[in-house]
């Protein structure tokens, strides 16, 4: 099973100029790989599902939630220089959401997870982010989802990178 600190100095690498350009990064698609889109999050307690892809991969992001009006999040995906590793971030970019979250689950299609945390807080106005307790929620090999009675109905933000399979010869 993938954990949090399962994944190599290369992912890691990966991971950190992911989240760099999907910081900056216009929302649309950029030329080297990387997407991010807007969405919102609509409470009532409904299931809603985003998706987003680059070329035969995609991601996921199945929710429900209650309390509060729409907020803005975005997603963002990207696909590594190699086409080895593909990465998903969903975040609300003004970091703390009020939205009470009755479930949620990503799932990365076309990969097997290497890399997954999801966070109650994201860094934003001089915040830190804040991940979930490890016990709020799992990581399988193409999932990251929510424990039934152990999440805290609090996410801002969730990321996983999946290694794609795609061998050069």
């Amino acid at each position: 099973m993938a954990t949090q600190n399962n994944f190599s100095v290369a992912t890691l690498s990966f991971l950190l100029i992911f989240v760099s350009n999907a910081a900056f990064v216009a929302v649309d698609a950029a030329a080297d790989g990387t997407k991010t889109v807007e969405f919102n999050v609509k409470p009532g307690g409904v299931v809603h599902t985003f998706t987003e892809g680059i070329r035969e991969y995609e991601c996921s992001f199945t929710y429900a939630s209650q309390g509060g009006t729409n907020e803005q999040w975005l997603m963002s995906v990207g696909l590594s220089d190699d086409d080895k590793l593909f990465s998903c971030s969903v975040w609300r970019p003004q970091g703390k959401s009020y939205l009470f979250f009755t479930q949620f689950k990503a799932e990365l299609k076309g990969t097997k997870i290497q890399y997954a945390n999801a966070y109650s807080q994201t860094a934003a106005a001089g915040q830190s982010d804040m991940p979930l307790k490890p016990e709020e929620f799992s990581v399988g090999d193409s999932t990251v989802t929510h424990i039934d009675g152990k999440f805290s109905a609090q996410l801002s933000k969730l990321t996983a990178i999946g290694r794609t399979g795609h061998d050069e010869l």
